[in-house]
């Protein structure tokens, strides 16, 4: 699953990037030695991964769910989104763009990439109440440039994706990366800005990038932990705008509010502008989670991020976990917990693993609107009950991935766990179903893993779990 990085301390580094990874099993490989006899095979397993791939398969239309957490709740949310950087930099005024926003593309996108890139736009105008209009030529407030990893790599080592303020290139960038011009924390007004958003990649982490890059141009700078349902955090568990970011940017762009407000200006809008854009929100109790210690945050990012040997992010995975226990925490961070210790025990320490996995389930399991959540870790959980031959279980832990995986638009996970599914089949006996639903994963998999090699990989990783 995605994970997020920090960035050296330079005035570029307070620009929200993300480091993105695709594989949510990871577990090393079992020696698939099926068992059963040929003839009641439609397809064998191994002729599907080396076969052609059907096209690549897309989500039609954006399914959010509305925001559920109560107004004074998100009135805190959008000052702190709004008025800090990630690394803890206050802000001193808000921002935002105050005439038209005009978008121009650059580079080489794909067609994948600018199918996504219109259906983001529509949602934006329709949710949002923000057009954002599209031009080839001519001025633009936002430059989109469609790179390659190697070129973000060069000017960010640690990002996959990322927004600048007052440049359009980055041969620009790489003229001002020391400007004040470039430093968030010393914007007072949004001109122009640029959005580097990498085409190499699968069309999911493309567009991945491309929602919560172009949210962050046009809307809040900060990432929160505490927040369980929306792109602005570095959990990533989200990675299409919500109908909490949407409510956000709605609020960020009402007329209630003006670039230069200071916070308590705008704390003291905030109520009244929220009751008139979510009503529903006014009437629901508020439960406030405790902001996230810079402890916590360094442990995770410890935990998943490169550059660290596999023994210091295993001890920091656990530290992440003592932490959220002694902070007395029973949501989603503390779940993550467990679950990203999971991740890092699960080749070594099966069992123990199973068992962070399911603790992680158990505390979003006291949490109303955890299901994505719930959904990133059944997966790993599936694949330990077919590694033992265990269909029927795995079966009823991967069942409620689908639909949850394709109400979120999350490709790789819907992929991955059809996969698991057929897997289970299998060791059922269904060969003819199995065969069905492994066949209906490629498309899927094709938007989420990318290039071919990339989706037999991963029909092969998943094959080699069965005993």
């Amino acid at each position: 699953m995605p994970i997020s990085s920090g960035l050296a301390p330079t005035p570029v580094s307070n620009l929200a990037c993300l480091a993105r990874v695709t594989s949510l099993l990871g577990m090393t490989a079992f020696v698939a030695a099926c068992g059963f006899p040929e003839a009641l095979k439609p397809a064998s397993r191994a002729a599907l991964a080396s076969s052609s791939l059907p096209p690549a398969k897309a989500f039609s239309e954006a399914r959010p769910q509305p925001p559920q957490r109560s107004n004074r709740d998100m009135a805190r949310d959008f000052l702190d989104l709004h008025f800090k950087l990630e690394g803890g930099t206050d802000l001193p005024v808000f921002t935002r763009f105050e005439g038209p926003i005009r978008l121009r593309v650059a580079g080489t996108p794909s067609s994948s990439f600018l199918r996504d890139l219109n259906l983001v736009l529509s949602r934006l105008d329709q949710e949002a109440g923000i057009s954002i209009q599209r031009v080839s030529s001519g001025p633009a407030e936002i430059t989109l440039q469609a790179v390659t990893r190697r070129a973000i790599h060069r000017a960010l080592p640690k990002a996959a994706c990322f927004v600048v303020p007052n440049v359009t290139s980055l041969s620009e960038l790489r003229r001002k990366r020391r400007s004040p011009e470039t430093d968030w924390s010393k914007l007072r007004s949004r001109e122009r800005l640029a959005v580097f958003v990498p085409t190499d990649v699968s069309p999911q982490e493309a567009r991945d990038c491309l929602h919560e890059e172009l949210a962050q141009a046009i809307g809040p700078l900060n990432d929160l932990y505490r927040l369980s349902d929306s792109v602005f955090n570095d959990d990533n568990v989200h990675t299409v705008l919500t109908g909490f970011d949407m409510l956000m940017l709605r609020a960020t762009y009402a007329p209630e509010l003006r670039t230069g407000m200071s916070r308590a200006e705008v704390a003291a809008a905030l109520p009244a502008l929220l009751a008139r854009l979510n009503p529903a929100g006014e009437s629901l109790a508020s439960e406030a989670l405790p902001a996230t210690p810079r402890s916590w945050i360094d442990a995770i990012e410890t935990a998943l991020g490169p550059g660290s040997s596999l023994s210091s992010r295993k001890r920091a995975a656990n530290r992440a976990v003592l932490l959220a226990r002694d902070l007395g925490w029973h949501d989603h961070r503390r779940a993550y917990s467990h679950y990203v210790l999971g991740r890092m025990i699960q080749s070594s320490e099966p069992d123990l693993a199973q068992r962070h996995f399911q603790t992680g389930l158990d505390f979003l399991s006291q949490r109303h609107n955890s299901a994505l959540h719930e959904a990133l870790i059944r997966p790993r959980m599936a694949a330990y009950d077919i590694a033992r031959g265990n269909g029927e279980a795995a079966l009823q832990r991967i069942n409620p991935v689908h639909a949850v995986a394709a109400q979120h638009e999350n490709a790789s996970l819907l992929a991955e766990a059809l996969l698991i599914k057929a897997e289970a089949l299998d060791l059922l006996g269904q060969f003819a179903t199995a065969n069905r639903v492994r066949l209906d994963s490629l498309g899927w998999a094709r938007y989420g893993f990318g290039p071919d090699w990339a989706v037999h990989s991963k029909v092969r990783e998943v094959a080699d779990l069965r005993p």
